[in-house]
């Protein structure tokens, strides 16, 4: 197969919730410009809403713009930036792998490492190194945060546990699920798959269709750890 043609690029965006600043809005923009600087043609985009750390089998925009490459003939991927890409480096060769194999090459809106010498190279491998470590900096401080908010006793987000609710930042007893989880308490004796069947027999509110071993099980682990 002979290569893409090097004037015609398939336009990947990748944002994830650590990564609002950065859009697929301003992406665009700044692989747009490039474009029309370097005289090439966007002839299709992808837009993705996942971490960087998803491997590239995970990621349907992605292997959507490997078709994209063959199917028009386009020789470029551009990215906004290299972090675009991924934040991963066995990610980031792999998708370049792939894209090669797709005829094409990925580039980056800014210019940098676009260079298929030892140095760019060595540059491409830098920059993938240094996105794996900024991610893993965020997950650290997103966690930090989140445990001294739980020490805090703030909510933090998802579905507060059964026989509590989000209510101003905070998680607060609710008074009909305590005296489910009261009940619960007091049959613990009888096992969880016996405490369901009963309470499902009397009606007991849940928070699904019906009680379960298993959400039986969650209710009296909780109990035993905070007593």
């Amino acid at each position: 197969m002979k290569a893409g043609d090097p004037l015609l690029a398939i336009g990947y965006l990748r944002v994830s919730t650590e990564e609002q600043a950065n859009g697929p809005k301003a992406q665009r923009h700044a692989i747009g410009a490039w474009a029309k600087r370097a005289g090439v043609r966007v002839v299709a985009w992808r837009v993705e809403h996942l971490s960087g750390g998803t491997p590239v089998e995970d990621r349907p925009r992605f292997m959507r713009a490997l078709l994209d490459l063959r199917a028009h003939g386009a020789g470029l991927l551009v990215v906004a930036k290299r972090d675009r890409l991924a934040r991963d480096v066995v990610i980031a060769a792999t998708a370049e792998r792939l894209t090669a194999d797709a005829r094409a090459r990925v580039v980056t809106a800014d210019g940098v490492t676009c260079e298929n010498t030892p140095e760019g190279m060595l540059m491409r491998g830098l920059l993938d190194l240094f996105a794996q470590y900024e991610r893993a900096m965020i997950r650290a401080r997103t966690k930090a945060a989140m445990l001294a908010k739980g020490r805090r006793g703030e909510y933090t987000g998802g579905e507060a546990p059964y026989g509590w609710r989000a209510e101003g930042g905070k998680v607060v007893e609710d008074e009909d699920e305590q005296r489910v989880v009261k009940l619960i308490l007091w049959m613990r004796g009888e096992g969880p798959a016996e405490i369901a069947r009963k309470l499902n027999a009397e009606h007991v509110p849940c928070r699904g269709s019906v009680w379960h071993a298993k959400s039986v099980s969650r209710v009296l682990s909780r109990e035993r750890v905070s007593a």
